[in-house]
């Protein structure tokens, strides 16, 4: 194995965890409540185990069965978007885990910059992923399926939220 090689490998993992640590910190960017909200969907990490597999088990199917049934460039893309609902759903839900363990190190700065929180908890979350098989496999799936349901519930909760009540200016007392 030459140097090419090796620089090759260690390149394509480095850029794997920086696309994670990147979708989290966008995520944390444009949705904040969101992903507030699914950092506290994380108090309950097998329910979304098992709520995630259900919800994103069956797109992957169906994806999977339009990419084999026909030789058709329409379902190949049908395919391609169901997947990459499940992957970018799952990523922005994640955020929230991410988030979740950027609270637990917590720093004096976080208040006047809380996206530090995703950064920090996204490091270490990215970097557990280089567990052979186990960070490779479970961490890494596992993260994307309960990030999945993460992101549909806290969407949900913010659905089911009643909206604020418009505030009527204060009328100025007469002098």
């Amino acid at each position: 194995m030459i140097m090419a090689d090796i620089l090759k490998i260690f390149l394509l993992i480095v850029g794997g965890l920086l696309i994670f640590l990147s979708f989290w910190l966008a995520a944390e960017a444009l949705f904040p409540v969101i992903v507030e909200r699914a950092r506290h969907q994380y108090d309950r990490p097998w329910k979304l185990t098992f709520a995630g597999l259900a919800m994103a088990a069956p797109l992957i199917a169906l994806a999977v069965a339009l990419s084999k049934a026909a030789n058709n460039p329409l379902m190949n893309i049908a395919a391609v978007a169901l997947g990459g609902i499940v992957v970018i759903g799952g990523l922005a839900g994640s955020a929230g885990l991410a988030k979740r363990v950027g609270a637990g190190l917590p720093s004096p700065t976080d208040e006047a910059r809380p996206w530090r929180r995703v950064l920090r908890g996204g490091t270490v979350l990215a970097l557990t992923f280089l567990l052979p098989f186990i960070g490779w496999l479970g961490l890494s799936i596992w993260t994307l399926v309960s990030g999945f349901a993460a992101l549909v519930f806290a969407v949900r909760e913010g659905k089911a939220a009643p909206a604020p009540q418009p505030q009527a200016p204060p009328i100025p007392a007469a002098a």
